[in-house]
């Protein structure tokens, strides 16, 4: 029995040595010097990266001296899998403590990517490319997998037509998937139960819709002439007459946007609207909302032509005589504007 208490004191002694060791090392990792902790440095940390990875890049910015150590400190303080992607500013980084706290607690950098009524796949793949600094033919890539259109239900070839023109806030680290991702659910949002039912009292599928929407926002310059020009469309359609639609030229020649050539008509592609009757097999661009409500609310009227007028506008005929008229009227003003042009 006596033998039994003179050893509890001695487990006690060890055991408060462990734990003050423990402690002071624990202390140590946290609070572990750092280089520059004056200076102010930025780290991004991209989807999928790892707590390696994190480390690894600190550690070659010189925000940290000890890859082990950072990674010790994280596993201690339970963050492993706390922290955010984007890009972080890291001030007064004078231990392994503080740099967790600011990229566990701080806020990262968003990027503003204003994607425009019209724009191509292509065109937003440049902006992407321009604003987030993604590679283009990823984006590209992308717009064409299958498995990334099965995902969204998107019953096409490409992702065209499906990116929602709108004003965005992303990440600085955010992935193109995610982009996309975010882009293509914003054009599902758009489409609330009223505007399916319109669909297919039209007898259209929503695919149907959202490529001729994409032709009107080719068109149009004024929201009060879509839904003037859908009319037009509309009645090609239920006539049987080719669309001749001049933004589905645009979308086939490589060196577009142009004035077009008679040649370019004669181009054999499916989007050819004045070789072949009907919609084209997809949209042309990314409709804006008042492009796809146009589509499905055309308004009444009996036009089958139009033509521009030079200042944003157009004008509608009924027959093929006015639509020669006004087609002369517009080319008069043309070769006067170039007239005037020249003489400067």
């Amino acid at each position: 029995m006596a033998e039994n208490f003179k050893k509890k004191p001695v487990y006690l002694f060890w055991g408060i040595i462990t734990i003050s060791t423990t402690i002071a090392l624990v202390i140590l990792i946290l609070f572990w010097p750092q280089p520059n902790s004056s200076s102010v440095s930025k780290v991004t940390v991209r989807s999928g990266s790892t707590l390696n990875a994190i480390s690894k890049q600190l550690f070659e910015k010189k925000i940290i001296s000890n890859e082990q150590m950072f990674r010790w400190a994280v596993q201690i303080m339970g963050k492993e899998k706390e922290i955010p992607i984007g890009t972080f500013r890291l001030v007064d980084t004078q231990s392994n403590y503080d740099i967790i706290k600011q990229l566990v607690y701080g806020s990262p950098e968003l990027k503003k990517v204003r994607l425009l009524e019209g724009w191509s796949v292509k065109q937003i793949a440049e902006h992407l490319n321009d604003v987030m600094g993604f590679e283009i033919d990823e984006i590209l890539d992308i717009a064409r997998d299958h498995r990334f259109l099965r995902k969204h239900d998107i019953k096409a070839s490409t992702i065209e037509g499906y990116l929602f023109p709108n004003t965005y806030l992303f990440f600085d680290g955010d992935s193109p998937t995610s982009v996309l991702d975010n882009v293509v659910s914003e054009h599902k949002n758009f489409w609330r139960d009223a505007f399916r039912d319109r669909a297919r009292e039209l007898n259209m599928t929503e695919h149907e819709v959202v490529t001729l929407a994409s032709i009107i926002e080719g068109e149009a310059v004024y929201d009060n002439e879509r839904p003037i020009i859908s009319g037009v469309y509309h009645n090609r359609l239920n006539r049987g007459m080719r669309l001749q639609a001049d933004p589905t030229i645009q979308y086939i020649i490589e060196d577009g946007p142009r004035r077009l050539l008679n040649r370019d008509l004669k181009i054999d592609s499916p989007y050819n609207t004045y070789k072949y009757k009907g919609l084209p097999p997809g949209p042309i661009n990314s409709p804006g909302a008042e492009s796809l409500k146009a589509a499905l609310y055309p308004a009444e009227n009996e036009y089958l032509f139009f033509v521009a007028r030079g200042d944003g506008y157009h004008t509608f005929t009924t027959n093929e005589k006015e639509h020669n008229i006004a087609k002369k009227q517009f080319q008069k003003l043309r070769r006067e504007l170039r007239k005037k042009k020249h003489h400067k």
